[in-house]
């Protein structure tokens, strides 16, 4: 019967080997404790040197953070730690600079706008008030928004998607290229270009400045947004399920509308909604265009209109301590109007989505 000889693993190391992993750690509490001390040194350094700007003092404050975390953990850890605590700090940095911007805005719009926001401003235009006395409200200005969005909509929401689908389903060859060069190049078309375009045309042709002008604008700025994401989201559609359709004899256009854009639909309205939020704050186009107007105008085809960027723009204009909490009060509800939409393209993704 052999035996087998089992070799024993020495319980120390050979000299010379260096350990290069620590079995120490920092806490879980590590991170806050490194934003505290950094925020103690970035604001009374910021004192020190007589800076009053804040923001000095927060730039300050995150440098100190990614230098701290990153010392300390490479002495309590190792240099492996601390690199990965140096990318995680970085991170958190950069989110920060982005999401106080964004509170900030949020909060000053709110504090400022909630002065005059009540029933009376929302159901009430400004015909007959002054504009730097106190009164009147924002009615006409969310008619007119809702009726040249709504009108935008209808415009270019047939033409990206038809657009879209040719693109994905049927488009080869230099005439695919060139339709998409040029999707491309009105995405960062400036909106003073498309309100001058349409500006020639109602000046060739004699027409009157009205809702649907704007609409139009609003519609060419439109149309690019709607062709990317119907684009995407069709691509992300699985080609099994396309040649399944086919193979069971289902010609190519009906395959197209019974599933190819039925499995997109989710995304599809999702980047309707979006640009609908995109075009709802411009303010050139409608300048040019649409005018503006202390009145009710409930007909888009005639007469000027106004909207709530136009609104905003026109009370601010004015300069009148009345005629600026207007102003914040229709940044809040034009923000309102754009989180709503965002909220219902959120709901929709999520009711589309395919179960698991």
């Amino acid at each position: 019967m052999s035996q087998t000889a089992v070799k024993e693993t020495p319980s120390h190391a050979a000299p010379g080997h260096r350990r290069t992993l620590s079995t120490r750690s920092l806490p879980r509490w590590a991170p806050f404790g490194f934003a505290a001390v950094s925020i103690a040194l970035g604001v009374g350094l910021g004192l020190v040197a007589g800076w009053e700007s804040r923001i000095q003092w927060g730039l300050l404050s995150a440098l100190f953070f990614v230098v701290i975390s990153y010392t300390v953990t490479s002495a309590v850890e190792n240099r492996r730690q601390a690199k990965d605590r140096l990318a995680t700090s970085v991170v958190w940095v950069c989110f920060v600079l982005a999401v106080v911007p964004l509170f900030s805005l949020i909060w000053v719009t709110v504090s400022r706008g909630a002065k005059v926001l009540d029933g009376y401003f929302l159901t009430h235009s400004m015909a007959g008030v002054p504009g730097f006395e106190a009164g009147g409200g924002v009615y006409h200005a969310i008619v007119g928004t809702l009726e040249q969005v709504g009108l935008a909509t209808l415009v270019s929401v047939p033409i990206g998607l038809l657009t879209a689908v040719y693109l994905v389903e049927y488009g080869k060859g230099a005439l695919a290229k060139a339709v998409t060069f040029f999707v491309d190049v009105m995405t960062g078309i400036p909106s003073i270009v498309a309100g001058l375009f349409l500006l020639s045309i109602m000046l060739m042709f004699e027409l009157q400045p009205s809702g649907l002008m704007g609409a139009l604008a609003l519609a060419i700025l439109m149309i690019p947004v709607v062709v990317r994401s119907t684009e995407e989201m069709l691509k992300l559609v699985p080609n099994e399920l396309r040649e399944a359709s086919l193979a069971l004899g289902v010609p190519k256009w009906r395959t197209i509308t019974k599933v190819v854009i039925p499995t997109a639909l989710g995304g599809i309205t999702t980047g309707v909604m979006l640009a609908i939020a995109r075009i709802a704050g411009e303010t050139a186009p409608i300048m040019l265009l649409v005018f503006g107007s202390q009145l009710i105008n409930t007909n888009p085809f005639e007469g000027a209109q106004s909207s709530l960027p136009f609104y905003i723009w026109e009370q601010y204009r004015v300069g009148s301590e009345a005629s600026y909490d207007r102003a914040w009060a229709a940044a809040l509800v034009l923000i309102a109007f754009v989180m709503i939409l965002n909220l219902v393209a959120r709901g929709i993704a999520r009711w589309k989505a395919p179960k698991h």
